[in-house]
């Protein structure tokens, strides 16, 4: 089921994918989680896949995103078998590490007010919008909630 029926006009479009986008996946922000140290959060989620620790330390430690992101692909019959169950729940734990390690992200997310957050991926109904712009957008909720849950803390 969607998330939306229509995307309000002023809805901020987000590319998870793009390296210079502070809110993304794919941006050079070095997070610590799970004994490791992962170049970025796309690098972190493409780990979590698997819950052997070889390989979760071979993805840490791929030149760029789109590295782990193929080893991982290359992997998929090692894939946990629970992985949509908690895919969400990863996603969430390294973007909100991201924006509580590194200020200028949690500044952008902030400063993001109350506008909607859409991840514009055309071909991505999961985390993003999709072509018909009708999928779940789970990474604009993601990143919704991480946004609630900084403002819940700045107000603490």
């Amino acid at each position: 089921m969607s998330l939306f029926t229509a995307i309000p006009a002023d809805a901020i479009f987000l590319d998870r994918k793009d390296p210079l986008n502070l809110l993304g996946t794919c941006s050079r922000h070095a997070i610590e989680l799970d004994g490791l140290s992962w170049p970025s959060v796309e690098h972190y989620v493409q780990g979590m896949k698997f819950n052997q620790q070889t390989l979760q330390t071979r993805i840490s430690q791929a030149t760029r995103p789109a590295v782990a992101a193929r080893i991982a692909r290359n992997n998929f019959l090692r894939r946990r078998r629970d992985w949509r169950a908690v895919c969400r729940t990863v996603m969430t734990r390294g973007m909100y590490i991201k924006c509580k390690t590194w200020p200028e992200v949690a500044q952008a997310l902030l400063d993001t007010g109350d506008k909607f957050l859409v991840e514009s991926d055309l071909y991505d109904n999961y985390w993003g919008c999709g072509r018909d712009q009708q999928g779940h957008n789970y990474y604009g909720r993601v990143l919704t909630e991480i946004r609630e849950k900084l403002r819940e803390e700045q107000q603490a």
